[in-house]
């Protein structure tokens, strides 16, 4: 029986050296090159993308141009164009093991009704040097519909993820209107619709301290939009102690960050907003974690105001 067509989908920008790096981990995948569509999508960059791909890969690899949108536009319009069965993302600074595509094809061939699997990812620092394995056994103790899971913590590296059409034509893609965290959204998006299932196994290779937008600290205020957001539309159907977990968490998040960005009086208006949330004992744990947290940062920032007078 032959493999089924699976395209990987690699947006970049300006990245000429990352990207050359990230696809050839893709074309040294185990799996068949026949059945391998790797896209590149050059998402408006000004350097020589094009010209250094077609000379390192010739025809494995083919590359589609198109005006600088962002990311999710990047991913979106490769997922448009795409011809595989299955598609596969992978950011222009991340890698993929070599037996990544072929371990997931089988995860998903086994299981026809799971729409999308992830795998454990190794991060790395900028010089690609691994320092830490993600587990994601840590946020989705099972494989199945794991929504629950998913809203607490919807952390995704899309590097790590194989999804079917099928679930891009019934989700659809990524939020183009979200600067940053339109991975927590998509992940939120299928968790909601199709049954997700994890690989332990750190089949991808992720880079932190890079120059992205993970990096910036907007990243805080876009969760809090995206599970806002999700529990405003979707409220209705889940259960009140997984809504309310998912929103004591993100206050909780941006809180933190908002501290951390000097913005004292915002970030105790969103723990008080978090700590209304609690209805365990475990929750009233984070909120007493959260409240010193908040007591030490709002210490140090009056600290740094009588050091300036």
């Amino acid at each position: 029986m032959a493999s089924p067509l699976v395209s990987a989908i690699i947006p970049t920008y300006n990245r000429r050296d990352d990207v050359v790096i990230a696809v050839r981990t893709a074309v040294e995948q185990t799996y068949p090159a026949e059945a391998l569509e790797i896209l590149v999508v050059d998402d408006g960059g000004a350097d020589d993308t094009p010209e250094v791909l077609a000379r390192t890969y010739g025809d494995r690899v083919t590359v589609l141009r198109k005006p600088n949108g962002g990311v999710s536009s990047a991913r979106n319009f490769g997922m448009v164009r795409a011809r595989g069965a299955y598609l596969a993302l992978l950011d222009s600074d991340d890698e993929w093991h070599p037996t990544k595509i072929a371990k997931q094809v089988a995860f998903l061939q086994a299981r026809p009704d799971y729409g999308m699997v992830i795998t454990d990812v190794e991060r790395m620092t900028e010089d690609r040097v691994g320092y830490e394995i993600f587990h994601r056994r840590t946020q989705l103790p099972v494989d199945g519909h794991v929504l629950p899971w998913v809203m607490r913590n919807p952390a995704l590296a899309p590097a790590s993820a194989m999804l079917r059409r099928e679930v891009f034509e019934d989700v659809g893609g990524f939020d183009e209107g979200l600067r940053t965290a339109e991975d927590l959204d998509f992940h939120l998006r299928v968790a909601r619709r199709w049954p997700i299932g994890v690989i332990e196994e750190a089949l991808t290779r992720a880079m932190r301290g890079h120059e992205g937008l993970s990096a910036l600290a907007r990243t805080y205020r876009d969760y809090l939009e995206v599970i806002e957001r999700f529990v405003k539309d979707h409220g209705h159907a889940l259960a009140p102690r997984d809504r309310d977990a998912a929103l004591l968490e993100a206050y909780a998040r941006n809180a933190r960050g908002l501290l951390w960005d000097g913005d004292v009086t915002e970030a105790l208006r969103c723990g008080a907003r978090g700590a209304a949330r609690a209805r365990s004992a475990a929750d009233a744990r984070k909120v007493a974690a959260l409240g010193v947290d908040l007591a030490k940062g709002l210490a140090v920032h009056v600290r740094r105001r009588i050091n300036r007078r």
